[in-house]
């Protein structure tokens, strides 16, 4: 496992929520009496490892995210950056304020829209980041997969056995995420892996829980809310 204090957490925060159906950013969308941002951040905060959380956020929605902050009882383990257009534009800018701090030993990247993320998953990606350099959570693709073009005639099936959906967090060695993004020349990514594939470095799978759900859709909320009083009736 990591040394105590020796991860650092970037949040991209600075998406818009459009398929949220909302003009405002998703992630401040209310989960049990709190804003999703915020039930990210205190997961982390309760682990030993993790020394800094920075959430990289747009201009407009920064007073928010302070004024929120204020009653968070762990507010000086949080920093803020302004975020980019493409979530790789907001890790980077987060990164340049991780420059200085040469405690950090890994970083972990987590969507700012994943609330539920368990602490079991949060210790087997960090112990599988600490042996290989690059891990990241991913649950298997349990139904069956066609490949084919919507309202076309003719698909196939596709193997899923070797297929998983990428969660968060990712978690890599500070050296591989920082070069990874000093190869990056503006191409395209989904996540973080892929573009620490690109640079050469395999990213393991740690299988985690399938309710570390993203939160996309309003109807989702609703979905969170009830895991959420599963774990309080455990």
């Amino acid at each position: 496992m990591p040394s105590a204090r020796s991860i650092a957490v970037i949040i991209p925060a600075a998406g818009s929520g459009s398929r949220f159906g909302d003009v405002r950013n998703k992630v401040f969308a209310m989960l049990a009496g709190k804003p999703l941002w915020m039930h990210c951040v205190e997961r982390f905060h309760a682990r030993v490892e993790v020394s800094r959380i920075v959430l990289a956020v747009s201009d407009e929605d920064r007073e928010t995210f302070e004024q929120q902050a204020t009653d968070l009882a762990i507010r000086e383990k949080i920093a803020f950056c302004r975020g980019g257009s493409e979530r790789s534009d907001s890790v980077a800018a987060a990164l340049a304020t991780l420059d200085s701090d040469n405690n950090v030993q890994w970083i972990a990247v987590h969507d700012a829209a994943r609330p539920l993320v368990q602490d079991e998953d949060l210790s087997a990606v960090f112990e599988m980041a600490k042996l290989t350099g690059a891990a990241i959570l991913a649950t298997p693709i349990t139904g069956t997969v066609k490949r084919g073009m919507a309202d076309a005639v003719g698909c196939t099936t596709v193997d899923r056995r070797e297929l998983w959906t990428a969660l968060t967090p990712q978690v890599f060695r500070a050296d591989v995420l920082r070069s990874s993004y000093a190869r990056h020349h503006g191409f395209p990514v989904t996540d973080d892996a892929q573009l620490v594939e690109r640079a050469g470095h395999s990213v393991a799978l740690v299988h985690g829980a399938a309710d570390n759900l993203k939160i996309t859709f309003p109807e989702d909320l609703q979905l969170a809310e009830a895991i959420l009083k599963r774990y309080g009736n455990r």
